[in-house]
């Protein structure tokens, strides 16, 4: 489908408009949008908190009269139900818009591309496809809970030059330097929740919030904890946001550790430990989009083996830990370079002294 460079700048500044919500529409998709009309702007609107208006009614507000026949640019689909807010579609054709333009279709089952259709049957006339790729991308986790029923999953680690994580006894603190510590906090900040084992609790007593700012968002912190070993003196407990911890084989330690913002639930075992694709169904089904673990190489490696990780962020450190150290993945040995797993470049910077790398698996 043809679109002009006016349609592509369009649509390129509602992705901009998008991004504000990157830390705030959980458990909805960021979108933006922006409204044109005789190829010049007239309004923009950006969904900017989950049961607050949507991305377009924001810019139909702001536009006002001046919708009437202009050209709507969304990052997706726009939604044809109401939840929390009133269908979309239905107030686009009350503002007699004579054109959308969007990225993709929602795969939600309660739109799935019955939103372009409700625009056809009012006569406006709908494409679809610009800049879908950027969109997507934005939007990974939500349209993986939507196809998959699991939330996309990022593995973030520290580790040296020569590929660890942990000196021999288990000291990590610090790897890498400052800057790249803060810019952990923004990927944070992004996740419906943190991950981790309960190895990494016993041995580390993480805080796993986001400390951005006084008023940051708290992601869920989910523990992978077969035989409930967390003790209640943990520090993640007696601080903002709820925990959750996964575990097997109901016991008394499990009932002593529930409390207000502490949830235990058991889920179905694998070779003796929590089994990680009922886990992630778990917690699909809770409306989380973007995990992001930071645990030891037991839990990274199993989440790696069972093709569960979607994107692995390292924070390289101009540093050597020697012979012995910690990696970060403990998979199973390969006999065989046919089996390797290979990885997909994503994005690459230096962040003050380390280097940050963004990889994907592929399968």
């Amino acid at each position: 489908m043809n679109f002009t460079p006016f349609d592509v700048s369009c649509m390129a500044s509602a992705l901009r408009l998008a991004r504000r919500g990157l830390n705030t529409t959980h458990p909805n998709p960021r979108v933006g949008c922006i409204i044109a009309r005789h190829g010049k702007r007239v309004a923009s609107g950006w969904h900017q908190r989950a049961g607050e208006a949507h991305a377009e009614i924001n810019a139909l507000c702001a536009a006002g009269e001046k919708a009437a026949g202009a050209t709507v640019y969304v990052t997706l689909e726009p939604c044809c139900h109401s939840g929390r807010t009133s269908p979309c579609v239905e107030a686009l054709v009350k503002a007699k818009i004579v054109r959308l333009v969007s990225t993709h279709e929602d795969p939600n089952p309660e739109v799935a591309g019955n939103g372009f259709e409700y625009l056809r049957q009012a006569g406006i006339e709908v494409q679809t496809g610009l800049l879908s790729e950027q969109a997507q991308a934005l939007n990974a986790g939500f349209l993986q809970r939507m196809r998959q029923q699991r939330p996309w999953v990022r593995i973030k680690l520290a580790q040296s030059m020569d590929g660890h994580i942990a000196l021999a006894n288990g000291s990590s603190q610090w790897i890498s330097g400052a800057p790249a510590r803060a810019d952990v906090q923004a990927w944070r900040a992004r996740s419906d929740a943190i991950l981790t084992g309960i190895g990494t609790v016993l041995a580390d007593d993480p805080a796993l919030n986001v400390r951005l700012n006084k008023d940051s968002r708290q992601p869920l912190r989910v523990i992978v904890d077969s035989h409930w070993r967390l003790s209640k003196d943990a520090r993640l407990l007696h601080l903002g946001g709820k925990v959750l911890i996964a575990g097997i084989n109901s016991n008394a330690a499990k009932h002593q550790l529930s409390s207000e913002r502490l949830e235990c639930i058991e889920l179905p075992v694998t070779d003796g430990r929590v089994d990680l694709k009922a886990l992630m169904r778990e917690l699909a089904s809770r409306g989380i989009n973007e995990v992001q673990v930071e645990a030891g190489a037991t839990l990274c490696g199993a989440l790696l083996e069972q093709r569960l990780v979607d994107e692995i962020l390292i924070y390289q450190a101009p540093v050597l830990l020697g012979g012995g150290a910690v990696s970060p993945f403990a998979t199973p040995r390969l006999n065989n370079m046919l089996n390797r797993i290979h990885l997909k470049w994503l994005d690459s910077r230096q962040i003050g002294n380390d280097l940050c790398l963004r990889l994907q698996p592929v399968y």
